[in-house]
């Protein structure tokens, strides 16, 4: 009981109700007033054959008298389909015609019958249903009152069909609605319960769950779809989390240690230039852990969100330009040749400051990876317009990454072994790929020289989308 109290609370189950019962008021309506409009018209037809039948009569009468009048009528009472001919003397009394009784009364008035009155045919028992009909009375100069009237058993049977037709449309429509109904209701409410398991196990807290989803594309996969895209964020960003502070526990106490070590070598140090050089390393560890915990914080922000408002209309042209001339004497320094392949002209509707602090990010690791490798010595930046969108590319020839490792780089904190002599925290791909997250974009990472035996070098290329650009 409690599933179908459940079914009626629906909304689309209301509406099919209200759709029902409005639509058999509707028919409900249209068939009486069909009904009636035909019975008016059927009853006004046989007035119109009456009122014929009645003028022939009458000129009978003038033209040959009474004995003409009778012919005439017992003539046609003997015809198919024979109206009602009835002559009776002034008292009422039937003296002659085609019907064995009439409903008393009916004689005192002439003209028109008000309403349909019963009589009696030849041959009927007195205990069966008596007919209806409706008459034209008029009286003889001699006193005598003739009946011409006409059965209404045709009007009433067509009507009567017509109810039987209606009250069999109405229960094959009805059957059909519940039919129906039970059937929608039913799958409907199955799917309730699936979405209901589903969501308290998400509430006990397995966040791999999901909403069922029927692929039919109506409200229900609406929802799932909706929340399970929901469901995969949160489930991200918890996975995130949990990767953060599990890499926090890892990679940051080597940094505290150290900066506990010299704060107490500073201490213990009898001399002031052991101090200084003890304090200036605290104050290096101290900065690199402030570094650390601000890319935390920008990653945040930009996976929140919260600068998606700051976007506006930015010439990337020019920002590439300016990242490749601030980045080209670091570059000299570390031995390596900066090359700017740069298409001019091209906007993206973005936040200048992320954008620029991706293309740092990308730069700064091409440099760092790979300084000092052999035959690394030119790096290329490349922007250019593709069928994709707008593309970003900064290609190196370090080491660079396996493919088995891509996917892991991109982890808060993740370094690889051959990686962690190098200064850095593991949170630049990561910046950048949530960057181009924000930007609706994404971050690509391919060899340089696919088929080279080592360095094969790094191309980190970021895609800002076409309806971006």
């Amino acid at each position: 009981m409690s599933r179908f109290r459940v079914l009626f609370k629906s909304t689309p189950v209301r509406l099919s109700a209200l759709y029902i019962l409005l639509f058999g008021l509707c028919a409900a309506v249209l068939v009486f007033y069909v009904t009636a409009l035909s019975e008016r018209l059927l009853t006004g037809q046989i007035r119109d054959a009456v009122q014929q039948e009645v003028t022939q009569v009458k000129r009978a009468y003038d033209a040959g008298g009474l004995n003409l009048l009778l012919r005439t009528m017992e003539r046609r009472s003997r015809q198919p389909g024979a109206n009602l001919y009835v002559i009776a003397s002034p008292t009422g009394e039937i003296l002659a015609g085609n019907v064995a009784g009439v409903q008393p009364g009916v004689f005192t008035e002439e003209g028109w019958t008000e309403l349909p009155f019963r009589y009696e045919r030849y041959g009927e028992g007195t205990n069966e249903r008596r007919n209806l009909a409706i008459a034209n009375i008029f009286v003889l100069d001699s006193g005598l009152h003739i009946l011409i009237g006409r059965d209404l058993g045709e009007p009433e049977r067509f009507r009567l069909l017509v109810r039987q037709a209606l009250m069999l449309a109405l229960a094959i429509m009805g059957v059909g609605a519940l039919v129906i109904w039970y059937g929608i209701g039913r799958n409907a409410l199955k799917r309730i319960d699936r979405l209901t398991e589903a969501s308290r196990k998400i509430m006990a807290g397995d966040l791999s769950q999901r909403l069922p989803f029927g692929g039919s594309g109506d409200e229900f996969d609406r929802m799932s779809d909706s929340l399970n895209t929901m469901l995969e964020r949160i489930e991200r960003l918890n996975e995130g989390l949990r990767q953060v502070s599990d890499n926090i526990a890892h990679d940051l106490k080597t940094p505290l240690t150290r900066l506990r070590n010299k704060a107490a070598d500073a201490i213990d140090s009898g001399d002031g230039e052991g101090r200084r050089v003890a304090l200036e390393g605290i104050i290096g560890e101290s900065d690199q852990l402030i570094r650390t915990f601000n890319a935390l914080l920008m990653i945040s922000r930009v996976e929140a969100g919260s600068m998606a408002a700051e976007m506006s209309a930015v010439d990337l042209s020019s920002i590439v330009g300016d990242s490749a001339e601030l980045y080209e004497p670091v570059a000299e320094e570390a031995g390596l040749t900066l090359k700017a392949e740069i298409e001019p002209g091209i906007e993206v509707q973005g936040n200048r400051e992320l954008i620029g602090q991706a293309i740092f990010n990308l730069i700064d690791n091409a440099v760092k990876y790979a300084a000092g490798c052999h035959g690394a010595a030119e790096m290329t930046l490349k922007l250019q317009r593709g069928a994709d969108g707008v593309r970003l590319s900064v290609a190196d020839h370090g080491p660079g990454v396996p493919a088995d490792k891509r996917a892991d780089v991109v982890k808060r904190f993740f370094r690889l072994d051959e990686s962690r002599s190098k200064p850095g925290t593991g949170l630049g791909l990561s910046l950048v790929e949530a960057v181009m997250e924000l930007h609706g974009g994404r971050l690509e990472l391919s060899d340089t020289v696919p088929d080279a035996p080592s360095a094969r070098g790094l191309t980190a290329t970021i895609v800002f989308p076409a309806a971006s650009a």
